[in-house]
């Protein structure tokens, strides 16, 4: 009791933990995962483990990316129990999908109401289970939600319905949604013939539309578009950068690496970033997104892959070890491998919350640092 007291009171304070190698904090982070999925009476992984309140419900659009994540960890460790948990999420999924092919924002607890991000994400888990074991099942979800994307999609890449009725932003489009872009192209390779592709890379082709010279891109946050989290830029980074990768598009490829470029510039001595920043890539807040942290990790460790600029691993690799300075690996043991929102705890993005989404990227991060070659490549 007193040991989760003083890890509750050091996270508060913003004070750091002892790190140790990035293997123990991976298995920490995935041990944590696995307990998300078992606190609750389904297969989903729950959305968040809150200080106050607890375990959350099961969150369809997150459970749905940390699928590959699972089946990485098992070639990773030759432990098979994690492929076994990445499928019985999957099929999860495939029971939750709504009739038109959609899946769900929120969580499972909140009323269903279709969301293009959150069925783009689950195409991330229903592709890399169908390549697992060739379940027909896991083509069958990943086709109907393919189709139903391309279904609400407009004519000129953007996506402008069934975004979310869990996001305030006041913008008629998210830019964040190219990472649904490279969930389409990936589901061609499985089922599309070209329309999926098509339907990607002209949503690629809205979010350049969207970005500036300085490679900053308007309309995208959850909530406050004029100083977006680092998370969400960090969602459309990723999205347009391993677009890019597939497509052969070289001006989305130097829209990445330089907005990259500008958020390198910021990096603490610490191998911190913060966690919104303005159109002039300024920080606006002091606290720390650890999402968009381990997001920028991985986005820095595939540009040193995608350019051969090996330049991006140092700070990509700083950007790790300041995450597992925050990262607690002993004490409560519903905290313990978990990855806050927000450093200090009370920042304003998950709030003394764990996220599960949180976890999953930063075990995609520590992967690439560990030279896993098939991390954060399928979603």
């Amino acid at each position: 009791m007193m040991q989760a007291l003083r890890q509750a009171t050091r996270d508060l304070l913003g004070l750091e933990h002892p790190a140790e190698t990035p293997e123990r904090h991976l298995a920490a982070t995935m041990g944590w995962l696995c307990r998300a999925q078992d606190v609750g009476p389904d297969d989903g992984a729950a959305r968040m483990y809150h200080l106050k309140t607890g375990w959350g419900a099961s969150y369809p659009e997150t459970t749905g990316y940390i699928i590959p994540t699972f089946l990485d960890y098992a070639r990773y460790t030759g432990d098979d129990t994690f492929a076994e948990r990445a499928l019985r999420m999957a099929d999860w999924e495939i029971s939750v999908q709504m009739p038109s092919g959609a899946v769900q924002g929120g969580t499972i607890a909140d009323p269903p109401t279709p969301a293009v991000f959150n069925t783009g994400q689950v195409i991330f888990g229903w592709r890399a289970a169908h390549r697992e074991n060739g379940a027909e099942r896991y083509r069958e979800a990943l086709v109907r939600a393919a189709d139903w994307l391309c279904a609400v999609q407009d004519e000129d890449g953007a996506f402008r319905r069934d975004l979310s009725a869990f996001c305030d932003a006041p913008v008629d489009t998210y830019a964040y949604n190219v990472r649904t872009a490279w969930a389409l192209l990936l589901a061609d390779g499985v089922a599309g013939a070209g329309k999926y592709r098509d339907a990607g890379a002209r949503k690629l082709a809205f979010t350049r539309s969207l970005t500036r010279e300085n490679g900053w891109t308007a309309k995208n946050c959850l909530s406050d578009p004029v100083q977006p989290l680092l998370h969400t830029i960090a969602y459309t980074l990723q999205g347009m950068l391993e677009c890019a990768a597939n497509l052969e598009d070289e001006t989305a490829l130097a829209y990445v690496t330089t907005a990259c470029r500008h958020l390198l510039a910021t990096q603490g001595r610490d191998g911190a970033l913060r966690g919104r920043y303005d159109q002039h890539w300024r920080p606006t807040v002091r606290w720390r997104c650890l999402t968009g942290e381990a997001q920028t990790a991985i986005v820095w460790f595939r540009l040193a892959e995608v350019t051969g600029d090996a330049s991006w691993v140092a700070p990509a690799r700083a950007l790790c070890d300041a995450l597992r300075r925050t990262q607690a690996l002993t004490g409560n043991p519903d905290a313990v491998g978990g990855v806050l929102g927000a450093h200090p705890v009370w920042g304003a993005y998950g709030a003394y919350e764990y996220l599960n989404w949180a976890a999953k990227f930063f075990a995609d991060a520590l992967l690439l640092e560990l030279g896993f070659p098939g991390a954060a490549r399928a979603g």
